[in-house]
This record gives structure tokens, C-alpha cells and sequence, in this order.
């Protein structure tokens, strides 16, 4: 099942209109720093500030990863496409606030998958 309010708290950082005119290679450079933002920030409201002032701390990350994950693998072995990639959006997501909470980056994310090549 998606998180609606993970992707409606991530469309915060960027207007229809903006969101849809960039390219979609940016899509996760947009997402991770909507992330950052609301890290810093800490929005009233906002699900992915919660994750980082969470009462389990790290734990509820690290707990929807799995169950993203989880999830993802269900939707896969099942044939359901449209689930697949809605659970694959959500762990992405998970795992992106769980980067951020360890003070990693995209960057870090890219250069150890370029060093993988």
C-alpha cells in the first residue's frame, strides 16, 4: 500500500506546473531536496519531518524500508505493475529520508554506484 502522505509531502517542494517541466532525470535530485528541506525546517504537518523527530528515531525509517521493501516483492511476485511501481516510489522515498537522516546525499548514492561499473 502507498504512503499518500510521503508523495504529497514531497509535491510540496515544487508546483504542478514546475514539477511538471522538469526533466524527469531530476525527479529524485527535486525529491531529496524537498527532504532536506523539510529536515531543516521541520514543518508542522509535514509526514516527512515527522520521520526525523519520530518518538523511535531512526527505527520508524528504518521500519518502512522494510516494509516498503517487503511490499515492492509482494506487488513483483504477484505480476501487479501498477502496485510494483507505486511500492518501489515509496521505498525509494524511505530509503532517500533514511540517506538524509545519516547525513548522505544523492552523490554518495551515484558514486558508489559509479564505482560499481
Amino acid at each position: 500500500m502507498s504512503d499518500p502522505d510521503a508523495t504529497g509531502d514531497a509535491a510540496e517542494g515544487a508546483t504542478g506546473a514546475e514539477a511538471a517541466d522538469a526533466p524527469p532525470a531530476a525527479v529524485l535530485d527535486e525529491l531529496f531536496a524537498t527532504i532536506e528541506s523539510r529536515k531543516e525546517e521541520l514543518p508542522e504537518g509535514s509526514y516527512t519531518a515527522s520521520l526525523f523527530t519520530h518518538e523511535k528515531g531512526e527505527n520508524a525509517v528504518l521500519e518502512k524500508v522494510g516494509e516498503e521493501s517487503t511490499e515492492a516483492i509482494l506487488a513483483a511476485k504477484d505480476d501487479d505493475l501498477d502496485d510494483l511501481t507505486a511500492e518501489s516510489a515509496d521505498l525509494v522515498y524511505h530509503l532517500l529520508v533514511l540517506l538524509a537522516m545519516k547525513d548522505l546525499d544523492l552523490n554518495d548514492l551515484r558514486d558508489e554506484l559509479r564505482d560499481r561499473f
